[in-house]
């Protein structure tokens, strides 16, 4: 049965029935009964089972008008939708949350996110290309830039015993730079251009959440071919890499060629690593790296630097073949995970584990 309302004093004309709404909808700054109610004379109600009625005895509860019934009806809708008000607010504003616990920063533009190119346009102004000269020759490696004014991380065996440092940018600079630590066991130094300033820094991320699987990239100076982009995936984490801590070692293995001496799986390759060596734990990657590649940087599509380059494995390069490579990459490469290199920054900053 259709109820219909009667204005005051007629009783031949019905009040048309009012759309059903819902308790506490804001309509331009108040309630749709409070609007309703405004517009005209208080008119009676029709009895709704289980209400008090006046002639029955008891008053009918009056309902709240005006800004007390305004908080009411917000405090319902509020308890109303609980677990959803984040995401009512999110509707309301156009917004989208990022979620608190993400440590990850994405230096990658936009419009390139989770591209190689994106990684490479983002990147490679960071990377540098490194030559040492040394007592048996030269040295030719890759470097990261981590602050403005040109401190560069880079393999320790790219420089370990050079008598001068040339470091070329991407965009064609070229500067001197002093050695200002090494760390023989981490296979890591630290290197500071002179008279530079507004180079753009790398971004350090976090290799604890590297996964395998992960895409990544690599960036380097393979065989003097600077700012050369790679990428692969990490194929394992916490690989056992062995290198040379001699010094002398380092430059008869590495001088002219590009080449450096590591044991991986009991084998020797590049060459004799020596008496005096240490083992670190590795990124694994098959991202292409060859002689040239080390002290370059490993990144993740986000455009955090995830690892150093230090290793690579070439076929031809093992003890039995005269510790010559030739063959190149295989895509068996190794990386020296970002946070051993930034846990050990203060120690290269204060002159390095060897000092």
């Amino acid at each position: 049965m259709t109820e219909t309302y009667r204005r005051s004093g007629d009783d031949s004309q019905p009040y048309p029935p009012q759309p059903p709404y819902l308790p506490g909808v804001v309509l331009s700054g108040t309630t749709h009964e409070q609007t309703h109610e405004q517009s005209r004379p208080e008119q009676p109600r029709p009895e709704q089972p289980g209400a008090e009625h006046p002639q029955h005895g008891g008053p009918r509860k009056k309902r709240l008008r005006g800004p007390a019934g305004l908080i009411t009806a917000v405090a319902i809708a509020a308890a109303a939708v609980g677990g959803g008000t984040a995401y009512g607010i999110q509707e309301l504003t156009g917004s989208s949350a990022t979620a608190a616990s993400s440590t990850s920063t994405t230096v990658v533009p936009t419009s390139k996110k989770g591209t190689v190119s994106g990684v490479a346009e983002a990147v490679s102004p960071s990377i540098v290309e490194v030559n040492a000269e040394l007592g048996s020759g030269s040295s030719t490696g890759s470097g990261v830039i981590i602050t403005s004014d040109g401190e560069i991380v880079t393999n320790n065996h790219v420089v370990s015993g050079a008598s001068s440092v040339k470091v070329s940018t991407s965009d064609g600079k070229t500067y001197t730079a002093d050695v200002v630590g090494t760390d023989a066991k981490k296979d890591l130094a630290l290197i500071k251009l002179k008279n530079a300033s507004g180079l753009k820094a790398a971004t350090l991320g976090d290799s604890s959440g590297v996964k395998v699987g992960d895409d990544v990239v690599a960036i380097g100076s393979p065989e003097g071919l600077t700012g050369t982009v790679t990428s692969g995936i990490v194929s394992a984490l916490q690989r056992d890499v062995t290198v040379s801590t001699d010094e002398g070692q380092q430059q008869q293995q590495g001088g002219g060629s590009g080449e450096w001496p590591f044991e991986f799986g009991g084998q020797e390759f590049n060459g004799n690593t020596g008496s005096s060596k240490t083992t670190y734990k590795a990124i694994q990657t098959d991202a292409s790296l060859n002689p040239g590649n080390s002290g370059g940087a490993l990144i993740d599509m986000n455009g955090n630097i995830i690892g150093i380059n230090s290793a690579m494995y070439s076929s031809a390069s093992d003890s039995s073949s005269g510790g010559s490579s030739s063959n190149g990459s295989v895509g068996l490469g190794f990386a020296i995970p970002i946070n051993t290199v930034k846990s050990d920054l203060d120690t290269l900053r204060a002159g390095g584990a060897d000092s």
